[in-house]
């Protein structure tokens, strides 16, 4: 009997030993790309909701008159062969690579932006380094301008800053001498004559907004002609950032006629700091977090800024520049700094 009992007690171990080991890898959910695709479509409307994708990579191949949105965050996204197609991307972590597309309007954001083989498209852009155009003709650019209420949440889970956008910053890998292969969608332009918010049943609840105003991102205006020969440099540190001040900073701004040319959330280190700003007043700051930066423009821009500062940042440490011939200088030292890699999200 005492065998018996034994030999039981030894194929239990024998049996706990051979259960297969169940490694992280396994736990994941299962991706089907058909979930992530959406392929050889003609006159539909169709997307994902927010949740839908959640960080996944996206693929988009092949549409005719089409609308299509992708409400929610990505890893990257191609978009290949897609013709006279109207298309909304939500923030992409990685790159979006567009290719042999005609007659297309889109509104996206991304870390890095790339066409290829392209014609006769109007992008509404958000985009953390320069893009990049190639093979490209008859593309035209404007700053993103977007809201609905999870986008802001899409942004950081995407680890996109909305500071940080060089859409009029292009680089076109293939110029033509003499012709001009990119231009500018005019200032005024209206989001929805471009996109328009979806109509169909799946969408109904989305409550898009494309007003200045209302936009997640800052409208910036980029490489436009300033309207006015006074810029400045204004600089937020962590605590105002933390405070929300910059977003107040810039609604009371855009009321007084003046406007943000450009933007970009960045590092900085004590040493940087003093190279920036010129004084060690801001080198305990700078350890704090990230600092945004400003290049505002229009008559009287000073001293609108100083009002407004001291009302949104009556309790937080923030840059203005001394005057409007130290404005340029300023400008420079901050967006030289960042465009050297030091640093930038």
């Amino acid at each position: 009997m005492g065998c018996f009992g034994s030999k039981g007690r030894n194929d239990d171990a024998t049996a706990r030993q051979e259960e297969p080991k169940v490694y992280s890898w396994d736990r994941r959910e299962r991706v089907d790309p058909k979930d992530y695709t959406l392929q050889n479509l003609t006159g539909e409307t169709v997307g994902r909701l927010p949740g839908e994708v959640k960080g996944q990579q996206f693929i988009i191949d092949r549409c005719k008159d089409c609308n299509i949105y992708i409400f929610d965050h990505s890893a990257t996204i191609t978009v290949d062969d897609c013709v006279n197609c109207r298309i909304f991307l939500g923030p992409i972590q990685g790159s979006v690579f567009i290719r042999d597309c005609t007659d297309c309007q889109i509104v996206l954001a991304c870390q890095q932006f790339r066409t290829r083989d392209c014609k006769k498209m109007d992008v509404f852009l958000h985009c953390v380094t320069q893009p990049i155009i190639e093979a490209t003709t008859g593309i035209r650019f404007g700053c993103f301008q977007y809201y609905y209420k999870e986008l802001k949440d899409q942004f950081a889970a995407a680890k996109l800053s909305v500071f940080s956008n060089n859409w009029s910053n292009i680089h076109d890998f293939t110029p033509v001498a003499g012709e001009n292969n990119w231009m500018l969608i005019p200032e005024n332009a209206a989001v929805e004559d471009y996109l328009p918010p979806p109509s169909s049943e799946k969408f109904a609840n989305m409550n898009i907004l494309t007003t200045v105003d209302d936009s997640v991102v800052p409208i910036t205006t980029g490489c436009r002609r300033k309207q006015s020969q006074n810029s400045c440099l204004v600089a937020f540190f962590a605590d105002a950032v933390a405070g929300n001040a910059p977003l107040e900073y810039i609604k009371k701004l855009q009321k007084k006629n003046c406007v943000i040319v450009q933007t970009k959330q960045l590092s900085m280190k004590p040493d940087d700091s003093m190279r920036v700003f010129y004084t060690e007043r801001y080198n305990d700051e700078v350890l704090k977090g990230d600092v945004i930066g400003m290049e505002v423009n229009g008559d009287n821009v000073l001293d609108l800024s100083k009002q407004i500062l001291e009302t949104c940042c009556r309790n937080y440490l923030y840059y203005l520049s001394d005057s409007a011939s130290a404005g340029n200088q300023d400008i420079d030292a901050f967006f030289n700094f960042n465009d050297v890699g030091m640093g930038g999200l």
